[in-house]
């Protein structure tokens, strides 16, 4: 394994935590990890993030204890892709898993096996996504198929008859209203049944358990991901109705998937109060898990992560789901608390990335990150010493073939224009061709107006492209191959934007 050795910065930052926290706490050992994760839970649905109407009193509390990052980008508007690269580090592109059957192959060393390497205790705990029985460095996996084995032992309580609870979900073969819930219908089980509320309890039980060795753990729950799930409890706890059903914008129409386009006003507005419904459920399993951690008396030597793993459309766009790179896609939240902080409900405003989360636990863990690895670490920000990160962000989405450059006030899309997608969200559109996007997010934040054609903007729109080339030229791995001899400007992206993964499974 090659490692990089940090930076003087991170070192003086890194110095300065571990030695005020280590005299502090009195500590003999790293501090232990707890990463909690929600599946497609936007930043605009959290309280902490300005949405009074979200009902996340849990998670505002992590926020108001640690520190909330406003300004968050996924590396990809999607479920597998985003979470192998945080976990690893690393860009979708570079670790090898871009789409979503691809299955996180041995090569890529995971933060489970960095901490593991330290003497850690690993576990992860709900969806991980890694398409395999590979256990990527986790000493304990526990996910759906043991919760199922739970149920034939445990049979959940029977919900009242004639209670009109979801059907079993089957996205693309059902119309979009039945697998988005349209009907705002309940999950047919109570709360102490729920899979997620198994993942919590499941999680208490790690922590309650009695360990020499300080732990990484993860809990990932499946909320607020559609159907949006919530147990019968729930139901009700919206007045769909008093939801804004989003304007769709002068541009939107050529890029609006086929399958959302016959949603009428009013299934809109209860998808919206089902996503709402299902990050209420999200939120009382995440307070379950931080009360354990308070119980076990862990708060103070844990350091505390949460976020979700990319954004999600609400309608905007014309969108009920990612899959694109619309700042609701990409942008999701992230908070962090640090062992032995509390009260601090601190934002911060700079731009930061999903991979920076690698680099991050590994300096606060005292451990050293593979030279592989992409991200920057978080701790100069989180320790007070810097005030940003990076000038960009970068995200790709080569399902569809395109990437995204976002600077402070500009965000640039490009996209080759000619892949038929396979992820379902096809437009019934002709294909659109190359595409060049830049949004003015000062003037424009709901992104409604494409400027690329100004001329004033040529010199910027180079730039950017530039930018995003560079990502892909500086972290492309030769053993997925090299771009033919002669290839430049945008021919040499359209070639980075093909997705080339290794390993791919059927689920």
């Amino acid at each position: 394994m090659k490692l990089r050795y940090p930076g003087m910065l991170h070192v003086v930052a890194l110095a300065a935590f571990l030695g005020i926290w280590l005299s502090a706490s009195g500590a003999t050992r790293p501090p232990n990890v707890l990463l909690l994760m929600g599946d497609d839970h936007a930043d605009y649905v959290y309280g902490a993030y300005g949405n009074p109407k979200a009902r996340t009193p849990n998670l505002d509390r992590l926020a108001q204890s640690g520190v909330r990052f406003a300004r968050a980008f996924a590396n990809c508007p999607m479920c597998t892709p985003s979470r192998q690269s945080l976990l690893t580090g690393r860009f979708p592109h570079s670790v090898g898993v871009t789409q979503l059957t691809t299955a996180l192959s041995e090569e890529p060393v995971t933060l489970a096996e960095l901490l593991k390497e330290r003497g850690y205790a690993t576990a992860a705990i709900g969806k991980m996504h890694f398409n395999s029985d590979l256990k990527h460095g986790f000493d304990l996996l526990v996910d759906t198929r043991e919760h199922r084995e739970y149920l034939k032992e445990h049979p959940p309580r029977p919900v009242p008859e004639g209670l009109e609870v979801l059907p079993d979900w089957k996205p693309f073969k059902d119309p979009a209203r039945i697998w988005l819930n349209g009907s705002y219908l309940p999950y047919g089980a109570y709360d102490e049944d729920m899979e997620c509320t198994w993942f919590a309890k499941k999680a208490k039980e790690f922590l309650m358990s009695p360990r020499e060795a300080p732990f990484f753990l993860v809990v990932s729950f499946r909320q607020p991901h559609s159907p949006f799930n919530f147990p019968v409890e729930y139901a009700g706890m919206f007045d769909p109705t008093t939801f804004e059903v989003p304007p769709v914008g002068p541009e939107d129409d050529w890029q609006i998937p086929e399958i959302f386009r016959d949603l009428t006003p009013s299934e809109k507005q209860r998808i919206a109060a089902s996503y709402y419904t299902a990050t209420a459920f999200l939120d009382t399993n995440i307070g379950r898990v931080l009360d354990a951690l308070d119980e076990a008396g862990l708060a103070e030597e844990t350091f505390v992560i949460y976020l979700g793993d990319q954004g999600y459309h609400l309608g905007h766009h014309g969108r009920f789901e990612k899959h694109s790179l619309y700042e609701r896609a990409v942008k999701a939240p992230l908070v962090m608390r640090l062992p032995g902080t509390t009260g601090r409900g601190q934002a911060k405003e700079a731009l930061v990335e999903f991979i920076d989360l690698f680099p991050t636990v590994a300096e606060v863990c005292g451990a050293t990150c593979p030279e592989e690895v992409e991200g920057k670490s978080l701790l100069p920000l989180l320790a007070g010493k810097q005030k940003d990160s990076r000038e960009s962000v970068f995200s790709e989405y080569l399902e569809n073939e395109e990437a995204m450059i976002r600077t402070d006030r500009y965000k640039y899309i490009y996209t080759s224009g000619k892949r038929e997608r396979q992820d379902g969200y096809r437009t019934g559109r002709p294909l659109p061709g190359r595409r060049r996007i830049l949004f003015d997010l000062k003037e424009d934040p709901e992104e409604m107006r494409n400027i690329a054609s100004d001329p004033e903007h040529a010199a910027l729109i180079a730039a950017l492209e530039a930018e995003m080339l560079r990502r892909f030229e500086e972290s492309y791995p030769e053993d997925r191959g090299t771009p033919p001899e002669g290839l430049e400007g945008s021919d040499l992206l359209d070639w980075y934007l093909v997705p080339r993964d290794e390993s791919k499974t059927s689920g």
